[in-house]
């Protein structure tokens, strides 16, 4: 099929990929402008982008989705447009350019977790199973009509970045999947649930600063969600220190925050205790419990 793809992130390589390799005719690729990265902070093209170049592919990156790049659209004469992970709203005008239609690659089981984050947001929600759903786009947030869905699990170590890794792929698989049942008119449309709709909310450093007042469970659950982005950290003696792996343990009868004893890097909670396994100061490596505990006494102070 002659399409456009839209996409940005490392998440949205892997079907751009099969799109390719399927033989589809990509006419254009849109992504984000180049943004700040790095410690130099120099302008870095997204993943897409790179690897848009790298295929040979015409690239578009317009700041918003306004006339002059609907304009380059409707030049394009997309049958259908791709869209996954492209962070900018696809206003209707867009929409309806493509006589096909839109079709999104979403990493949920839809209607939950509709919105920008639905794998960490899963995950710190405690669920034990997401996976991918290829969606018609219309003009709501992730409400268009659910075209194929297939599930994946998650358990107790499941981290964002291992979840992220195993959705990728199986979003590639399904849009391919897709778009030959459309070509081939077997494709079939199911309208959304009214009942189930979660929001998946865009996360944010400071929400990654770790509550001790709370629950062992959900603090071990956002630790897991939050990895490798944001990151769960907490101030020890002014420095601030990011918690990459832990898990909930027996309660102890000391102050939430309170690390238990020199030969333990569990800390006390609201409920529970943690247990942390991989931890990081600033400037140094990720650096296990035991190696942490053997350069610094640690034991009887306390997280802010």
């Amino acid at each position: 099929m002659r399409l456009v793809f839209a996409g940005t992130p490392e998440f949205s390589v892997s079907a751009l990929d099969a799109l390719h390799g399927a033989g589809h005719e990509i006419v254009g690729v849109f992504t984000q402008p180049d943004r700040p990265a790095g410690r130099g902070r120099k302008l870095m093209p997204s993943p897409v982008a790179q690897r848009a170049a790298a295929l040979g592919l015409p690239l578009y990156k317009p700041e918003k989705l306004r006339a002059e790049a609907q304009a380059e659209l409707r030049l394009l004469a997309p049958e259908i447009m791709v869209v996954v992970a492209y962070g900018l709203i696809l206003p209707q005008a867009v929409l309806d350019i493509p006589p096909r239609g839109c079709l999104n690659i979403h990493a949920s089981l839809l209607p939950r977790w509709r919105g920008a984050a639905p794998i960490q947001r899963a995950i710190e929600a405690g669920d034990t199973e997401t996976g991918i759903t290829i969606m018609r786009m219309d003009a709501g947030l992730d409400t268009g009509p659910m075209l194929l869905r297939e599930a994946v699990p998650i358990d107790e170590d499941t981290t964002a970045a291992v979840l992220h890794d195993r959705l990728a792929p199986l979003g590639a698989r399904l849009i391919v999947e897709a778009l030959a049942a459309l070509e081939a008119g077997t494709l079939r449309e199911q309208a959304q649930p009214a009942a189930g709709a979660t929001y998946a909310s865009k996360l944010s450093k400071e929400e990654a600063r770790v509550a001790w007042a709370s629950d062992a469970a959900g603090l071990a659950r956002r630790v897991r969600a939050f990895n490798p982005v944001p990151v769960a950290w907490s101030e020890l003696d002014g420095e601030r220190v990011r918690i990459l792996a832990a898990r909930p343990a027996p309660a102890v009868d000391l102050p939430p925050g309170t690390i238990v004893a020199a030969d333990d890097l569990r800390v006390a909670c609201g409920s529970g205790s943690l247990e942390i396994t991989r931890l990081q100061w600033p400037g140094g490596r990720v650096v296990t419990a035991q190696e942490a505990m053997a350069a610094r006494r640690l034991g009887g102070r306390r997280f802010a």
